[in-house]
């Protein structure tokens, strides 16, 4: 594409972007689609381009300000992820001259100068939980680009097979995830989607902190498992492989679209032991009748999502206050309504993707209240240690799974696990 109309639709895609309407990821891939002319080159260059300005975008908008044109443009035009002779042949001398200086202003010499390019509200939040200077770090941190990381299929290939394969298709050498067993993790691009390793379901994309919870949860063959939030499956296929798909796995989720890709992804994992459901709430008659029968269940609870900043920058300005603080009474009902299904001695596990406490500990915190003794709090360092996770203790020291971006490398992920004692009843009022 010509850099001209290359430039003009980095600035038509920003400003759909920053509507803010829709998620990013969503937006950039309904554009994309509109644009069938565009070259790989080019959808990497306005995909780049989005993302550069989203992880900083409040010292982008200051350094734009005063810019010629729209705002949206000189936000193209600073951020450019592109190639720099494209902009030499768009831009005048008076452009290149403004972009010069306002590449090179310093944005602690404003007023207003801020520590970080997050939303107040957000960073102090974080402040308020690990202190003024690990906030910078975990600042700093989700204002990065992720790696590439992939959940090697337990129940087709071992990590060192599929690394080995991975690397004889791509040539790039992939390195073992530090903490999950099965994971392994790529720096550079990679186009999985021709890889056979991918298409036979010997590997799959999953943040390596995902791949933490289903260790956590410790699913076993010939056990009955149920994934209560399953979404789009990543974790419904990490469970399924621990159990080398023997026993039945429950897939729960009430909508029918974040379920729709699921029995593609199960054919390519081998897994024929999964059973997909749509919900229709705690009065569904299906899952009354598997109360106190099931041995493990997962609760990957709806959440802010905030521990995905990473890959989902746009998130943070599109989440307030008021919308985290929402969230929590549906997460307690999700949480008291999958408790009725674990049979007694079975376990539980509460996770999020979010770092805030008012989404996991308080959470937990509440259960533990309201469940009236039918439930024992797990450690889940000891769980992750015998899962042959790496420095279990510096994941769970407290017991319960704490994953931060700038301490661990990965998605921000919590999680909280119990057990039901023996002596509860096969019945809702245990909760």
């Amino acid at each position: 594409m010509h850099p001209k109309a290359l430039l003009d639709a980095a600035e038509a895609l920003l400003r759909r972007v920053l509507a803010f309407e829709e998620p990013a990821d969503r937006v950039v891939f309904t554009f994309m689609r509109g644009h069938p002319s565009l070259g790989a080159r080019d959808r990497r260059t306005l995909t780049d381009t989005v993302y550069a300005v989203l992880r900083h975008l409040p010292t982008w908008r200051w350094r734009a300000a005063g810019g010629p044109g729209a705002v949206e443009r000189s936000l193209a035009v600073l951020a450019w992820q592109g190639r720099d002779d494209a902009l030499d042949v768009v831009l005048t001398n008076a452009e290149q001259a403004w972009r010069t200086r306002a590449l090179a202003a310093d944005p602690q010499d404003r007023d207003d100068a801020p520590r970080h390019d997050w939303p107040v509200w957000l960073v102090e939040r974080i402040t308020a939980q690990i202190g003024e200077a690990e906030a910078r770090a975990w600042c700093a941190a989700v204002a990065c680009p992720a790696p590439l990381d992939l959940r090697v299929n337990i129940a087709k290939a071992t990590r060192d097979e599929a690394r080995a394969r991975l690397a004889a298709e791509t040539g790039i050498e992939a390195a073992d995830t530090p903490y999950s067993p099965f994971g392994l993790r790529v720096q550079d691009r990679i186009d999985l989607q021709r890889t056979e390793a991918l298409r036979t379901g010997l590997i799959e994309v999953q943040d390596e902190g995902s791949q933490l919870l289903a260790l956590a949860l410790g699913a076993r063959r010939g056990e009955t498992v149920a994934d209560y939030c399953a979404g789009g499956g990543g974790k419904t296929l990490a469970i399924g492989a621990q159990m080398r798909g023997k026993g039945r796995l429950y897939a729960f989720d009430t909508s029918a679209a974040r379920l729709a890709a699921m029995p593609e992804r199960l054919a390519r994992a081998g897994l024929d032991h999964v059973v997909t459901m749509q919900t229709q709430g705690e009065g569904d008659v299906r899952l009354q009748r598997l109360h106190g029968k099931i041995d493990r269940v997962l609760v990957d609870a709806p959440c802010s999502g905030l521990g995905t900043l990473r890959r989902h920058p746009d998130l943070a300005w599109r989440q307030t206050s008021a919308a985290v603080q929402a969230f929590a009474p549906l997460q307690r009902d999700i949480l008291a309504a999958a408790s009725r299904l674990v049979k007694p001695g079975g376990r539980l596990v509460y996770a999020t993707c979010s770092p805030l406490v008012e989404e996991n500990e308080a959470i937990a915190a509440g259960f533990d209240a309201a469940q009236g003794g039918a439930y024992t709090r797990l450690d889940l360092g000891a769980t992750l240690a015998k899962a042959q996770a790496g420095s279990a203790a510096a994941l769970a020291g407290a017991g319960d799974l704490r994953l931060w971006t700038h301490r661990h490398g990965t998605d921000g992920f919590y999680a909280a696990a119990w057990q039901r004692n023996t002596a509860a009843k096969n019945d809702s009022s245990a909760v």
